[in-house]
């Protein structure tokens, strides 16, 4: 999904190549939840190959701390340590985070949702 459609939300997900990462893609077309464009975001490794939103194919994009610009959501499933890292800075971009690992769990300032 290239370009943003109307006011939909940019939405990425960090630690798109893995389990959890695609059950987010899966949930969000299922639900039909808006998505103005899909950032798809991963390691080096992983940089260059795609995964498949709503019959298009987006381009995996590596984690940088630029990664977050112009994002309005961020899903993260990448593991405690890069959440730790990069959540504060795609917060710092205007993001709002949801992260499913521990990182933030004890952090009276960060709502478990």
């Amino acid at each position: 999904m290239e370009d943003k459609v109307s006011n939909d939300p940019v939405v990425a997900i960090v630690g798109v190549t893995g389990a959890v990462g695609a059950e987010f893609i899966a949930t969000m077309d299922k639900r039909g939840f808006r998505v103005g464009k899909l950032k798809a975001l991963a390691s080096a490794r992983s940089a260059g190959k795609t995964v498949s939103f709503r019959g298009q194919d987006v381009v995996i994009e590596e984690l940088t701390e630029r990664a977050f610009e112009g994002v309005d959501i961020a899903l993260f499933s990448a593991g405690g340590s890069i959440s730790k890292k990069f959540a504060p800075i795609a917060v710092k971009a205007g993001a709002v985070v949801v992260d499913n690992s521990s990182a933030f769990r004890m952090d009276p300032n960060v709502p478990l949702v």
